[in-house]
């Protein structure tokens, strides 16, 4: 790995939710939240500003959900690695973030530990769905 550490915009309309993961992940030195949007209509506009190596996004949203954004931010740019984030762990939201060209999954009851491989895995090219939602597949 090298030592930039791997840029990150966080979008979710819970301000407590943005602000807790961008506290954590920034304590960690192999990560550099550089943006927290509250929206999706925000997030398409800073992704194609900002271009981060990875873009957390929260499902459940308005005016537009985290399935809108993902398609939305890569049709603009398919080379984006998206991660789906909800509170939701059902496999379908999982199965239609996968379909939609996100590259990873996690939910928010998911352990940090866990969520940080999530954005490591996604980077290095790897598609990573969490462990609550594989073991339900089975």
């Amino acid at each position: 790995m090298n030592n930039h550490p791997i840029r990150i915009i966080l979008v979710d309309d819970h301000k407590l939710a943005r602000e807790s993961w961008s506290m954590l992940l920034d304590y960690d030195i192999r990560f550099s939240v550089i943006k927290e949007c509250e929206n999706g209509p925000d997030a398409i506009q800073e992704v194609s500003r900002l271009k981060p190596d990875i873009l957390l996004v929260d499902i459940n949203m308005y005016p537009l959900n985290g399935f809108e954004v993902t398609q939305k931010v890569l049709e603009a740019d398919p080379s984006m690695k998206i991660i789906g984030i909800s509170v939701n762990n059902q496999p379908s939201y999982a199965n239609k973030m996968l379909e939609l060209g996100a590259r990873g999954f996690v939910t928010k009851g998911s352990p940090f530990e866990e969520i940080t491989h999530a954005i490591v895995e996604v980077h290095n090219g790897r598609n990573y769905v969490c462990n609550e939602i594989r073991n339900m597949q089975h």
